[in-house]
């Protein structure tokens, strides 16, 4: 139900509100409000005779295509309410009114939709018939619905219709005729296939919130629905699968060739293409990224394509929906010569805030020295020391603590859904995962520093956040203590030589937190051991001090960290995370000590 939380409910307000915005991005817009046509300030329109290219269609799409109004993109956009298609006056408002009046000609763009084609057909008659020059490209990109299914209506436009307008946009920049934009305008499109997946339908501003209890039932978890549109529609099919699955299927529906209902493109191995991977709102840019080097892989090792450019981003939007679409487009040549090339319009630079793909045409073509991801960095060689400790003691009292600091990581991390964002026991886990794998190597020596060392490293790469960087710094400071306590002859190194160096650990450690026992952190857990370990020198009394210490922090509110920010009264059920865990690893060290 989150999806259906919105901060405008009024859609009407929602999409002037929206609009007004797109004019405060970019200064040289100028906003419409009656006719919701944003449109060039004439002063900023340098080559007025220039084709003016102009798009629209329904609201929701953003940034389509109203941000993409701009130098070297759209000279004006109309835009209808959400999800529905502008009005024919709007249109001929739009063609008549907003245009700079000493124009060539007009290139109308528009996604193939009913409404769409119609009102804007409308609109173009209108202009035709009071002697504008007005030619409409057409796109019809997506090959989720097929022949069959498809009909007379013919193939749904998607996020391709962005590099379409790029591309009209950038040719119409450089002086073209109208009758070349348009040509390489189809040119494009015929060239172009397009799918969509997402994992929901969006729920529209001021519609009622029973649409999406509903959806969550049309599509449950775990369901993707491949070949949804752009407005709700429903796609070919519903499919539980996993990213690798899901792309396979995408792309397998825009490339085989033995699709007959879908092979609408020739592509084949080592044809130059563009790739797109559009948003449809809602995904994350992290999880959007992650698609992106799937699809890059599976085009590279199952169709023998090296995308010229993959371009990446939000462009032809649909609300907060959870989905992207995979557009690629096969490069014709435009017949136009140096500078008019397709890639080289798609390069061209546009002052459209829509149009988000900034990486220039000098830094795609240079050629890189390839640099192995998987080359180690280079290991710095650690002094060794004449302080010994027994390695096999070592290694087993180390197994034994993170043996029982693993174990523990459910309670952990329930303690930690509690009073924090739930990751301590994760990141303690794959910490100590580490460690024992380096012990499992043979690495623990009878050197305790070239040891803690490892250690220290093996924690700086697998442990992450406030926890993993206390544990780094205290470590490698712990190195630095212990070597301080080397000696010209081979000296074994005791409790107390070891309670010394970790109570220089912890003053150093105060350099970088101002953790204090009673804050509620691990340091309730490791002062206690510290400072009982060098009045006693015994490890198991130690070990003890800890976990009162970490006991303590039960009911104690927080004062550093992220549960200071938590609300609740969790903090009196529970003790500290941290502090647990360390207890929980010190607890077992001291066994086999």
């Amino acid at each position: 139900m989150a999806a259906a939380k919105h901060y405008l409910d009024d859609p009407t307000n929602a999409v002037l509100s929206g609009l007004r915005g797109v004019t405060l991005t970019n200064p040289s817009l100028v906003l419409d409000e009656t006719n919701k046509i944003i449109y060039r300030h004439p002063s900023s329109v340098a080559s007025p005779q220039n084709v003016s290219v102009v798009c629209g269609g329904g609201s929701g799409h953003e940034p389509g295509f109203s941000a993409f109004v701009g130098q070297g993109a759209l000279t004006a956009c109309v835009a209808g309410t959400i999800f529905a298609s502008p009005s024919a006056q709007q249109i001929r408002a739009c063609l008549s009114q907003r245009l700079p009046e000493e124009t060539q000609g007009i290139i109308v763009v528009v996604t193939n939709y009913t409404g769409d084609v119609l009102n804007f057909g409308m609109g173009i008659e209108k202009a035709r018939a009071m002697g504008k020059k007005v030619e409409m490209v057409v796109v019809a990109d997506d090959v989720g619905v097929g022949r069959a299914k498809g009909g007379k209506v013919g193939r749904r436009g998607l996020s391709g219709t962005a590099l379409i307008v790029k591309i009209c946009g950038a040719l119409a920049e450089t002086g073209a005729s109208v009758e070349d934009c348009a040509k390489v305008g189809r040119l494009a499109v015929d060239n172009l296939v397009s799918v969509g997946a997402s994992l929901s339908r969006v729920h529209v501003p001021g519609r009622p919130l029973q649409e999406a209890k509903d959806e969550e039932e049309r599509l449950g978890p775990g369901l993707v629905e491949i070949g949804m549109g752009i407005h709700n529609e429903p796609g070919c099919e519903k499919v539980k699968t996993d990213l690798p699955g899901l792309v396979k299927t995408m792309l397998a529906q825009m490339l085989d060739p033995s699709d007959q209902d879908r092979a609408y493109v020739k592509i084949e191995k080592g044809d130059d293409t563009v790739l797109l991977v559009n948003n449809f709102g809602g995904t994350s840019n992290l999880e959007l990224s992650a698609v992106v080097t799937e699809i890059v892989g599976q085009l590279r090792s199952t169709y023998g394509l090296k995308p010229k450019r993959v371009i990446s981003g939000t462009f032809f939007g649909s609300l907060n929906g959870p989905g992207f679409i995979i557009s690629v487009l096969k490069l014709a040549d435009t017949g136009l010569g140096s500078g008019r090339s397709i890639l080289e319009l798609l390069d061209a630079p546009a002052e459209a805030t829509g149009w988000s793909a900034s990486i220039k045409t000098e830094t795609w073509e240079k050629e890189y020295d390839v640099i192995s991801a998987t080359a180690e960095d280079e290991k710095e060689d650690v002094p060794p020391t004449n302080l010994r400790v027994d390695p096999n003691l070592l290694k087993s009292a180390l197994k034994s603590g993170l043996h029982r600091l693993i174990a523990s990581e459910g309670e952990v991390t329930h303690y930690d859904t509690i009073v924090g964002d739930g990751d301590c026991g994760i990141g303690l886990k794959r910490g100590a995962e580490g460690i024992l794998k380096m012990l499992e190597d043979g690495q623990a020596t009878e050197d305790p520093v070239t040891c803690l060392t490892r250690i220290a490293g093996v924690v700086e790469a697998t442990m992450d956040g406030t926890s993993g960087a206390l544990y780094a710094i205290f470590l490698n400071s712990l190195c630095a203590n212990v070597r301080k306590l080397d000696s010209p002859s081979q000296t074994q190194l005791t409790p107390r030589m070891w309670a010394q160096a970790l109570d220089g650990s912890l003053k150093a450690l105060g350099k970088y937190t101002p953790a204090q026992p009673g804050d509620r952190t691990l340091i309730d857990a490791l002062v206690p051991f510290v400072e009982t370990l060098k009045e006693t020198g015994d490890t198991r009394k130690a070990a003890e001090a800890a976990k009162t210490g970490a006991d303590s922090t039960k009911g104690m509110k927080a004062s550093l960290g992220r549960s200071v920010y938590v609300g609740g009264e969790g903090h009196t059920e529970v003790p500290d995370p941290g502090a647990y865990g360390l207890c929980q690893f010190l607890t077992g060290l001291a066994d086999e000590l």
